[in-house]
């Protein structure tokens, strides 16, 4: 067994199994990266990565260069704003009536939300719910930054306002509508800041992300730059220019339109996030399961672990055995609801009630299948925190 499988055993000995837990310590190291990275810029914290109200306030006064909340829902921006945060930028549109509602009220307290749309059809349910609870909501425009090449859809299918001249549509009839205001844009460039292009084993395919990469940053830099020089030529004025994620910081600044950053898996840091080259960071979360069977040598068998990720069905979506190094799930039965078998590595045992250490594919996710978080700190848990689900949340 290794020194690091030793300290997380000892950290959680005498808590209940299954658990996830957060590493301060390496959490504070990945916070001190993002600041470095960011150079001037300030980065807005990206909610869905952390799902912890406590871990967000914990984030927030650690990190003074972390400068508002990107949300994932209004009815989640609402609920935060309500607990006292301000400046919440929703980061993906939404028609719910009630959703709108809970906004448009917060915002009769004072609380700074904006809502992000991409057509004119949102805009008049935005709109209608705006006027009716007296206030001008305001809005931000969703800029798609996916390259189109030649046979490849290089990114993700997002907003259809790609370029200047939709935005400027966009943003005339905004204008027309009393109870909007545009606020801001937004151009996040996924299948830069997404998408891991130093993969071990993977040499020919990490090369030609590189390669789409280093073709699709000066495209979209100059689209994103182009569009907002468009917008302010044309008498609108943006309070922000958001951009990037934890995987493009460095491309991001190169573009003098954008005014803040975004990140927020680069804190947890997920198996997704590991092979990056523009940065290096420390797992800062992950979760044990306790074993409950030996059903051979060399194989335990564990309680619960089938927590997948969103995305594209595939082993990389699956939670990956941590510690002991080495282990690794079985083909034909993955990361099961109630029950996880793991081939161990040479040299490891591992015996019944012993745990097992794993880290999920995409950051906050995980939150959603517990109801607290243990905070390790110098080798000892220091508190227990709730997660959105541990306060009775749940906004999709």
């Amino acid at each position: 067994m290794t020194a690091q499988y030793d300290y997380y055993r000892q950290a959680l000995e005498g808590e209940r199994l299954p658990a996830a837990f957060v590493d301060l310590d390496a959490l504070h190291a990945n916070l001190e990266i993002l600041r470095v990275r960011a150079g001037s810029l300030p980065v807005r914290l990206v909610t869905k990565s952390v799902r912890s109200v406590a871990v967000i306030r914990l984030l927030l006064a650690a990190g003074p260069f972390l400068k508002g909340l990107l949300c994932y829902s209004p009815a989640e921006a609402a609920w935060l704003a309500s607990l006292g945060f301000d400046d919440l930028v929703v980061a993906y549109p939404s028609v719910e009536p009630t959703d709108l509602a809970a906004v448009a009220g917060q915002l009769t307290t004072g609380r700074h939300i904006t809502l992000m749309v991409d057509h004119e059809d949102q805009l008049d349910r935005i709109a209608t719910v705006a006027a009716a609870h007296g206030v001008v909501m305001p809005v931000a425009i969703d800029l798609d930054m996916s390259s189109d090449f030649p046979g490849i859809r290089f990114g993700v299918y997002r907003s259809p306002v790609d370029s200047a001249a939709p935005a400027l549509a966009l943003a005339a009839a905004i204008a027309r509508r009393p109870a909007l205001r545009l606020d801001g844009l937004m151009g996040y460039e996924g299948q830069i800041a997404g998408l891991m292009d130093e993969v071990p084993g993977q040499g020919p395919k990490n090369r030609l992300i590189k390669f789409l990469k280093r073709r699709s940053i000066a495209e979209v830099n100059e689209r994103r730059r182009a569009t907002v020089a468009a917008l302010a030529a044309a008498g609108h004025r943006l309070r922000f220019v958001n951009g990037g994620g934890t995987g493009s910081f460095e491309s991001t600044r190169a573009d003098p339109s954008v005014t803040e950053l975004a990140a927020g898996s680069g804190l947890y840091l997920p198996t997704l996030f590991d092979h990056y080259a523009a940065f290096r960071g420390r797992p800062a979360a992950g979760f044990a399961l306790p074993v409950t069977r030996l059903p051979r040598a060399g194989m335990v068998t564990c309680s619960g672990g089938g927590y997948p990720a969103s995305g594209p069905a595939g082993a990389d979506r699956l939670p990956r055995p941590w510690l002991p190094e080495g282990g690794r799930l079985i083909a034909n039965e993955g990361a099961g609801e109630v029950q996880t078998p793991v081939k161990l590595p040479p040299g490891a045992s591992l015996g019944i009630g012993d745990p097992l250490f794993f880290r999920h594919a995409k950051a906050g996710e995980l939150c959603e299948r517990f109801n607290t978080l243990l905070l390790i700190a110098d080798g000892r848990v220091v508190d227990r925190v709730a997660t959105y689900r541990g306060d009775g949340k749940c906004f999709f």
